[in-house]
């Protein structure tokens, strides 16, 4: 299917959802600056071709706009006709869609995240086990166990690209870069919102423990 034959209540349905996720995530702080990104795929999937909304760059997300997402192809390239640019991680999105066939991938900055990609960079992983959000992430397992990837982080963000599918876990879906971020994915925008939610507080609980632990 090409991009011409996506409806645009199909456009408007995703659209929507992105406005919301993002006056949200702007609510609680998630988007210092202008920092972040939001992408939701619309249409049919195949790793040939797929097309997605993603925010554009340079936007304060705080506020609304006509102009906050527009949609690409799997190689980031504009469908449209439009003076707006891509969010210049763009391919990021592009190469977790190839690779998983998510729906929806939300991308946020935070002090905890930030702190324990740092603090475990020599580990390449964020260690959890035990702790119950584990379950947000789809993991039911007792006691569970998980390490969260991390990945280099690069001023050229295409140079981050090919070390994606070399840490990518299809058990987690989630992808920290070193002192920026986590990128959280899932079926649709209620599961990628879902499995974000659940790594802030993992990272947080982490970085708590990790204090506590070092005090004795």
């Amino acid at each position: 299917m090409s991009f011409a034959n996506i409806t645009k209540e199909q456009k408007q349905l995703v659209l929507g959802q992105l406005t919301a996720i993002k006056s949200d995530f702007a609510s609680r702080g998630f988007f210092p600056g202008t920092s972040g990104n939001l992408s939701m795929r619309v249409g049919p999937y195949s790793q040939e071709e797929f097309y997605f909304a993603v925010t554009a760059s340079g936007k304060d997300k705080s506020k609304s706009t006509p102009e906050d997402f527009l949609f690409v192809d799997r190689n980031g390239k504009p469908c449209e006709s439009t003076s707006l640019k891509p969010s210049a991680e763009t391919v990021i999105h592009n190469e977790i869609y190839r690779l998983t066939g998510c729906g929806a991938i939300f991308h946020i900055h935070s002090v905890y995240n930030s702190l324990v990609s740092e603090w475990f960079w020599e580990r390449r992983a964020v260690p959890v086990k035990g702790v119950e959000l584990i379950k947000g992430l789809n993991i039911w397992e007792e006691d569970a166990a998980i390490d969260i990837p991390i990945l280099s982080n690069f001023a050229d963000v295409p140079r981050i690209v090919p070390e994606i599918p070399e840490r990518l876990n299809s058990r987690i879906p989630g992808i920290l870069l070193r002192n920026h971020g986590i990128y959280a994915w899932g079926r649709d925008a209620f599961e990628a919102k879902r499995h974000l939610e659940a790594f802030e507080f993992l990272f947080e609980y982490v970085y708590r423990w990790e204090l506590l632990r070092n005090r004795k």
